[in-house]
């Protein structure tokens, strides 16, 4: 187990390294769950996440003869940029290898940042065994994502600079994967403050720490699938289980329809850009999974590395669900003027047309139809309701598509 020191020891290695990032109140964060709602925001940390902490800190402790022999890790994303800035400010040489599907703009990221990137595997579990079996083959010291207590003593500021912003916190939400973050800040918060509350956050469809607590020792998950990418983890680490056995207070879980509402929230009324695995804490305390009323909370917004493409594909899917658009698909009389009426509709209704797309092409449609797939802007689910009737009111039969 770690001790107090080694946090604050930590926390001097990262002085003018990492940021001490902002712990802010958000009023309309509060006023939706009725308590006073912080966000600590370590999507605007260095390389865009916590990991940094870790990295750097483990890094710093090497020994010269291991700094000369460079550092090797496996990542799809966080923890390969925190690695590779972490490396390159030491001055020393590192490589990661990341998996097949990581999008590209993390590749490049993590290869502007000064290291080596080999491309191997389906999945984490295969880049991570690959990078095992490199360092094996090598003199090159493992720099492990979560399972070191030197990275989890890194990751544990982030509870330290909670504390010393809001000494009166009373719960603090985390997200959790392999458990390096929540076990660091879950032992450097309760070993000052035992009664504060940590609560960790898991994706419902990688819960491996609520499967491992459930059968009392880590466990492998046979799938690890969600949005937040940063935390499909199959099994916690063996180390940061223990740690969380003793100081973790609850665990809770969200889906992905939780996270990616949350995601669109932090973006429409905070202006932050989240990925995944950043929004979780949040989610679990807007959709009630744990009891705040009236408390002091403390959020980890953990990251803010999301592909473009990714987020483009979470903010429509978003508008849709919310009822902020409306997605549909007609079959029409192909003549001369059926496609202006079918417009005008809309435009009388005041739905605004975001996109349309009039195809004759289309084998299932009859030889004299058309298929128009059309997606609007609406002010709500009853403003689309009312717009979908007067289509069908003038003879235009309509099929949602979400």
């Amino acid at each position: 187990m770690l001790r107090r020191d080694d946090f604050y020891e930590a926390q001097k290695i990262l002085r003018n390294v990492a940021h001490v990032t902002n712990l802010d109140l958000s009023t309309t964060f509060s006023r939706m769950v009725g308590a006073d709602v912080y966000l600590k925001m370590e999507n605007l940390q260095k390389t865009g996440s916590f990991k940094i902490r870790g990295a750097y800190n483990k890094i710093a402790k090497l020994s010269a003869p291991e700094k000369a022999q460079g550092v090797i890790a496996a990542s799809a994303g966080n923890h390969a940029q925190g690695v590779a800035y972490a490396a390159t400010r030491a001055g020393i040489a590192s490589c990661i290898v990341m998996p097949e599907n990581t999008p590209f703009s993390k590749i490049g990221a993590v290869r502007d940042y000064g290291a080596q990137v080999l491309i191997f595997g389906q999945g984490y579990d295969e880049a991570y065994e690959k990078a095992r079996e490199m360092q094996k083959n090598s003199a090159a010291t493992f720099i492990h994502a979560f399972d070191d207590p030197v990275v989890i003593a890194g990751q544990g500021t982030v509870g330290l600079e909670i504390i010393e912003s809001l000494p009166d916190v009373d719960v603090v939400f985390v997200p959790v994967g392999g458990g390096g973050l929540a076990s660091g800040m879950a032992c450097a918060i309760k070993l000052q403050k035992p009664h504060v509350k940590i609560i960790g956050v898991e994706a419902s469809g990688a819960a491996c720490l609520l499967a491992s607590r459930n059968l009392g020792e880590p466990t492998r998950l046979n799938n690890a699938r969600s949005i937040a990418d940063g935390i499909a983890v199959k099994c916690p680490g063996e180390l940061t289980f223990n740690i969380l056995e003793k100081y973790l207070d609850d665990v809770v879980t969200v889906d992905d329809e939780e996270i990616a509402s949350t995601m669109l929230l932090l973006l429409e009324r905070a202006k932050l850009v989240v990925e995944g695995a950043g929004a979780v804490s949040l989610a679990a305390v807007l959709y009630h999974k744990y009891p705040v009323a009236g408390k002091k909370v403390a959020a980890v917004i953990s990251g803010g590395n999301i592909d473009v493409n990714f987020l483009s594909l979470i903010i429509e899917k978003g508008l849709i669900k919310n009822g902020r658009r409306l997605r549909f698909i007609t079959a029409i009389t192909d003549k001369p003027g059926n496609l202006q009426a079918f417009l005008e509709v809309i435009a009388r209704e005041r739905g605004n047309i975001f996109s349309i797309n009039h195809d004759r092409s289309q084998v299932h449609t009859a030889v004299d139809q058309a298929e128009v797939e059309t997606v609007i802007e609406i002010q709500g689910r009853e403003h689309g309701e009312r717009i979908i009737a007067a289509l069908q009111k003038k003879g235009f039969e309509t099929t949602n598509l979400m």
